[in-house]
This record gives C-alpha cells, structure tokens and sequence, in this order.
C-alpha cells in the first residue's frame, strides 16, 4: 500500500515568493459526505538557504502560537530572509476553532498523533502529513505552546535533554537566542508521539514552548513569542535583520527529569494552591491541598513536592480530577559544553 498522504496541498515548497494556501485533509461527515478541511499555511522563500518549519496550535486552547504566527506571515516578505520559512499557524484547525486542547472531531491530541498514519483520522492524517511532507525540509523546526487552559506555565523554550551531542549544543544556543527568562529540558509523562520528539530524531534543531497560558495570554506572553521567533529565524541566518530587542541574555536553565517533578493529584477535590510560579520547594514541602466536596467537614488533604525545585508550573483549574498534574518541579541544568 502506498504510504503517499491522502492531503492535498495548493502550495509549491521550492516557489520563491510569499504563498498562502491550504492542506485539503478529505472527511467525509454527518452533513456532507464529500468534504474536506483546511488547515492553512504559508510559504516564504527567497533563494537558497536554511528551511524553518513553524508550528502554532497543535493544542487548540493555547492561542499564543497562532497569534505570533499569523502576524509574523502577514508581516513577513521574501526579501528579509535568505532561505525558506514555512508557517503552518493553526495545525490543529479543528480544536484552535472549539478552543479544546484535543480535536473536537476524533478527540485525538495531536501532540500525541505522531507520525501518524495516511488512512488515519484527521489527526492522524495531518501528522502523517507533517512527518512526511513537511518535517524533512526543515533544519529548524519550532512548535509553541502553552499552558493553555489547565496550566500556568514561566514563560520558556523546551527540549528534550539529547545529551552531549552537537544537535543539542546548537539546541541550547537557539534555546538561548530566543530570549524567554527559562530554557527548560523535560520528559515525556503522558506518552508518546510528540511532534518535537520526532523532530529531534529526525536530526532537527527543535525548540518547544511553555509561553504562560489561557488565563496568562496577554502583552507580555505574545512579546516574548513574537521577539523569540525572530531572534531564533536570525540565530538560523534565515532573518537577515536582527530584531532590536533580544529579551533576556542569560536565561535560567533548567530540567524536570524525574518523573516524581511531575507532581499528580491524589485525590480529586478543589485544589487550593499554597506556591506561586518561580517559587523555591523543597522535598516533602506541601504545594497544594485538596479540599474534599463530599467531606467538607474534614481537613484538606496536603501534596508534597518529591524533590527540590523551583516551581516551574502549576494546575490554573481549581476543580481537580485524581491523577492530574498540579505542579512541576525543576532543578539547575548545566549545558552541554560547547554550548554558548
């Protein structure tokens, strides 16, 4: 069986110039049997030179992504880049429209979806095309997120810890060049099939994002978005003009690699939070505690921290179900050498 995507693209990759169009993913529904969706994207080239693949909404709750990208596409022109910038705003169109972390079609979260497969659902369809399509152009591959509406996240670039190796040596670097106050290396808690992931083992230079959330979205959070991506494009030499605000110059570098910084609710209840983003824990140091709705006559139930940190994000939604993650805590992580 051929393993050429079903989507369709109106795009031409090797154009030079400013496109805009659509991936056609076909569906078929309850009102239409004949149908496709579109998720849009836009293609900036200009010669030869380094291909950067920028994704925005791959959760459909976290709005800093589109926000910095669609202005970015309508801002920038072939003639400020030497290479090729390929912008894919909204890639989970379908939940950046129902405001849901996963898509309100099939319920699958993309950010879990990868590679994916042809025959698949939607999203599996859109990652499938990602993967084969899209990722092998790039050299530098970025996906922004947030917290979007279950978590307050410090506004920070993310990677996964590649050991010594020149990839993320150069990871650091752009990690650094953004300019967000936190680099943070993190691990995988609730499975697999990330889209960094794959494009790290693809051999990409690939930088997340945790930029605030839902109920942080604002100037400050879009700033150092949209400042972070120019100064990553002309870390890359795609942007030939630096940005004339390069934010932070030395940020904090840190790393949640224990699976216990990743701090999950015992208990389902309100969750009443006693630290605040930034704060310093230590291990056995209460975080939250959870007032029972069926005993209110009881004392609430307290939840520890496992290991020493710095809080580095914390539940936003009170109401809270056993299991969920309430907080996380990271620790001083020390670049590879050769990282600027």
């Amino acid at each position: 069986m051929s393993e050429e995507s079903l989507i369709s693209c109106d795009l031409d990759f090797d154009q030079d110039g400013k496109q805009f169009g659509n991936l056609a993913v076909p569906q078929s529904t309850n009102s239409a049997g004949w149908a496709v969706s579109y998720i849009p994207l836009f293609v900036v080239k200009n010669g030869e030179g380094p291909t950067a693949v920028l994704f925005g909404g791959n959760h459909g709750d976290e709005y800093e992504g589109p926000v910095t990208l669609m202005n970015l596409a309508r801002q920038l022109t072939p003639d400020q880049i030497a290479g090729r910038v390929i912008i894919v705003p909204m890639l989970n169109r379908p939940a950046v429209a129902a405001g849901t972390r996963l898509s309100p079609i099939d319920g699958v979260n993309m950010n879990r979806a990868y590679p994916g497969r042809r025959n698949d659902s939607i999203t599996g369809m859109i990652a499938h095309f990602v993967s084969t399509r899209i990722l092998p152009l790039a050299d530098f591959v970025i996906d922004i997120h947030s917290g979007g509406s279950s978590m307050h996240m410090v506004p920070s670039v993310n990677m996964h810890d590649l050991g010594e190796t020149d990839q993320m040596r150069r990871m650091l670097d752009a990690g650094r060049a953004w300019g967000a106050p936190y680099v943070f290396i993190y691990e995988d808690v609730a499975g697999e099939g990330l889209l960094p992931s794959l494009a790290e083992r693809m051999g990409k230079v690939t930088l997340g994002t945790e930029m605030g959330s839902k109920a942080q979205f604002g100037v400050e959070t879009l700033k150092i978005t949209a400042r972070g991506v120019r100064n990553v494009l002309h870390w890359a030499e795609i942007l030939r003009e630096p940005p004339g605000d390069r934010g932070v110059e030395n940020p904090v570098f840190v790393a949640a690699d224990d699976a216990r910084d990743y701090i999950m609710s015992p208990s389902s209840g309100i969750l009443e939070p006693l630290v605040e983003l930034g704060d310093e824990v230590d291990s056995g140091q209460p975080v939250a505690q959870l007032h029972s709705l069926e005993h209110p006559d009881l004392a609430p139930e307290p939840v520890l921290s496992a290991n020493r940190g710095i809080i580095v994000s914390r539940r936003s939604i009170p109401l809270t179900t056993q299991g969920e993650c309430i907080a996380v805590t990271a620790r001083a992580f020390q670049p590879c050498p050769g990282a600027r």
